[in-house]
């Protein structure tokens, strides 16, 4: 028995417990450990030197590994593209999202407005600056702590709107899921996964990350919320 160790961010967490399922179905001889933490840890725990044999994270975060040596260059393998949600407690009043210009609206009306310290955070702060409302709603953000997910801070009313990819969103109890964000501000994740510096069987590795970017874990991606790369 082969036994691989990964680390990702709780993004992909639901996702690649599903994906590594469907990979042992088919290659038996194969473990595959997954341990999900915040992506920024993840990250950092990578960089630090920790003995992994692949990583997904999100594909900028991927490339910065790489640059650093982090991860071995060319083994970056895209696997699925991630939107962000919008949520609210369950129970309260539901804004209309169905736009940009009332997604705005619904943002400037929230007495508190939960983010993740991920890439969709850094993005929806750039949204807000571009929207012109950064200054005006700075006081009122609350950035969830790495590896809490904002649906958490919504389930326990400690933020009124709350933005996070899909995939973290559902099933969460106790939270309204009100859907996606309007296209025309979609902010969309490639979530990518790469063979670590550290690891010894790189020839183990690669089939399973080929397998996962293949069209048999497709149907498995949408289930979660995600689209096919």
């Amino acid at each position: 028995m082969t036994t691989l160790r990964l680390i990702s961010s709780m993004a992909t967490k639901p996702l690649l417990a599903d994906l590594v399922a469907l990979y042992q179905a088919q290659a038996p001889g194969v473990q595959v450990q997954v341990e999900s933490v915040g992506g920024i840890d993840a990250a950092q725990r990578v960089q630090a030197g920790e003995a992994f044999d692949a990583v997904v994270l999100s594909s900028d975060a991927i490339d910065k590994l790489i640059a650093s040596g982090h991860v071995l260059a060319g083994s970056r393998v895209d696997l699925v593209h991630s939107g962000v949600a919008v949520a609210v407690p369950e129970g309260q009043s539901v804004p209309d999202i169905s736009s940009e210009d009332a997604l705005r609206q619904a943002v400037l009306a929230a007495p508190s407005v939960g983010l993740s310290t991920g890439p969709s955070g850094v993005q929806l702060r750039q949204l807000f600056e571009r929207w012109g409302i950064l200054t005006q709603i700075e006081s009122k953000l609350v950035q969830a702590k790495p590896g809490v997910p904002v649906g958490a801070l919504l389930a326990r009313g400690e933020v009124a709107l709350g933005f996070q990819q899909l995939s973290e969103m559902r099933g969460v109890a106790g939270i309204t899921v009100l859907g996606p964000m309007p296209q025309a501000v979609q902010i969309t994740t490639t979530f990518s996964g790469s063979v670590a510096s550290s690891c010894t069987q790189p020839e183990t590795v690669r089939p399973l990350l080929a397998f996962w970017a293949s069209a048999a874990c497709t149907s498995t991606k949408e289930q979660h919320g995600m689209q096919a790369v």
